[in-house]
């Protein structure tokens, strides 16, 4: 195999629950992550150089910070063996949008050069070279929906094939993560008593409404532009949600919908006003790919 191709596609929280600062500065969490057909493409070309050339429509994510460049210099830490490699990025996720847009190119990333390079790597190799690289690189290596724990790397796959359709509102603001999480250790937590078991229940039981009775982000209470996103969700729910909620730690806000016309009318109503995406859950029953 001399080249591959990826699709990096994005999340969104169905439940993200923040609970104690661990004395590595991450936090314990407790959230469900749904993968959805909204997606970043990834080209991988082997070369006969030793090094990583990336090519992106986003030029600022064209450096050494990118995530990608990290992931090839600890693969070719681990396996000398990997050779150069040319990666040509269509960046279609928004970032700093709480869709996991970074992480999941990352994931990605690893999951090709595994197989482009048959490393053949053990599902807790893969595990151990996401989750050094950040916390949500670990959930974002599953195709489907999944309870993430921990700090995101205690994985448990979700048993369901729902489908159910989704419309995701971009506010014309960003979100840093380093920052909301700044912002959630600066106030008095109320841990809340998780609500992912009742929505693992409903996933499992093809019941949106169920869901959506059960959202809960714990950045919600904490993110600057409350009104502007109340605003956005109560506009998703009048329209015909199930459910809104914002996902990761913004600024992306989301709708869920039980029938593609309804989702498909929301986001034309929606395009014009803001930056609108309209997509459906998935879930791939070969975990990892």
């Amino acid at each position: 195999m001399e080249k591959i191709y990826k699709k990096a596609r994005a999340k969104i929280n169905l439940s993200l629950e923040v609970l104690e600062k661990r004395k590595d500065n991450y936090h314990n969490l407790i959230s469900i992550f749904q993968k959805v057909n909204l997606y970043d493409e990834l080209w991988l070309q082997k070369t006969n150089t030793n090094k990583i050339e990336i090519k992106t429509n986003i030029e600022a994510l064209n450096n050494q910070e990118n995530i990608i460049y990290k992931a090839y210099l600890k693969l070719k830490e681990k396996y000398p063996q990997i050779t150069g490699v040319d990666v040509t990025i269509n960046k279609k996720i928004p970032m700093q949008a709480g869709l996991a847009g970074g992480s999941t190119d990352g994931a990605s990333f690893i999951l090709a050069m595994n197989q482009l390079f048959s490393l053949n790597m053990p599902k807790d190799e893969i595990e151990k070279v996401g989750k050094e690289l950040g916390a949500d690189v670990v959930p974002c290596l599953y195709n489907q929906a999944i309870l993430a724990k921990g700090i995101g790397e205690i994985i448990t796959p979700i048993n369901t094939n729902f489908k159910y359709y989704i419309v995701i509102v971009k506010p014309k603001m960003s979100c840093s993560t380093k920052e909301m999480f700044q912002k959630i250790d600066q106030v008095n937590r109320k841990i809340k008593l998780s609500k992912a078991d009742k929505i693992i229940q409903a996933l499992e039981q093809n019941q949106l409404k169920q869901v959506a009775n059960h959202l809960y982000n714990h950045f919600e209470e904490v993110i600057e532009e409350k009104d502007l996103i109340e605003r956005i969700k109560e506009e998703l729910v009048k329209q015909g949600a199930c459910g809104s909620l914002l996902t990761g730690t913004g600024s992306c806000i989301y709708g869920l919908f039980e029938e593609k016309e309804v989702a498909k009318k929301v986001y034309q109503n929606l395009k014009n006003k803001y930056q609108t995406y309209l997509c459906c859950s998935y879930n791939s029953k070969r975990g990892m790919k």
